[in-house]
């Protein structure tokens, strides 16, 4: 795990693409649970080197039930983005994480977890990849029907303060997946 990882750390494959340049930013080990599987970091977290250290952050901790000190333990959560550089930014808002990431570091990374027992899909990126054809025809149905893709995976929308819209038009989420994530959230992080 330490190997990959560093290898990831000095990853220079789409620099080119990078306007910040890289700066991976990935949380893993080899006794993490729960893996959260989300798009890419923002500009804030480039510069932090601290992934999901932004309001987007805050939220998802708010959604899992978590406060930062579990939340930042790679014993008992990995983050593994799409993208694990900052991609720069585009007219309505951050690029799509650059395509070359998971395909390169993610079955690594995974066969160094085999405790993984639950993972969080935040993003229309992440279920694509994931899910493949079992996702639905966008991602509010995919997010509607997350008890399809229990007891392992989670679909979420992404927290971002941009999605209150959707939050609003959806109040399902926060009346039923919230709850349902909490619960098994615990229930992993429990048997530590």
């Amino acid at each position: 795990m330490e190997k990959i990882l560093k290898e990831i750390k000095e990853c220079a494959v789409c620099k080119e693409y990078l306007d910040l340049g890289p700066n991976p930013v990935v949380v893993a080990n080899p006794k993490s649970k729960i893996l959260i599987v989300g798009q890419a970091p923002g500009k804030r977290v480039h510069e932090s080197g601290i992934p999901w250290d932004d309001p987007s952050g805050v939220q998802l901790r708010k959604w899992m039930g978590v406060d930062e000190s579990v939340f930042y333990d790679a014993t008992r959560i990995a983050i593994v983005p799409m993208g694990f550089c900052y991609p720069g930014k585009g007219k309505t808002g951050d690029l799509p994480p650059r395509p070359e990431c998971a395909p390169l570091w993610h079955q690594a990374l995974l066969e160094q977890m085999p405790s993984v027992e639950l993972t969080l899909l935040i993003g229309q990126y992440a279920q694509k990849y994931y899910l493949g054809n079992a996702k639905k025809k966008n991602l509010t149905e995919t997010v509607k029907n997350y008890k399809a893709y229990l007891p392992t995976q989670i679909p979420l929308p992404h927290p971002s303060p941009r999605n209150r819209f959707w939050l609003s038009k959806n109040p399902w989420f926060q009346e039923s997946v919230v709850p349902e994530l909490q619960k098994r959230i615990r229930m992993h992080l429990d048997q530590d």
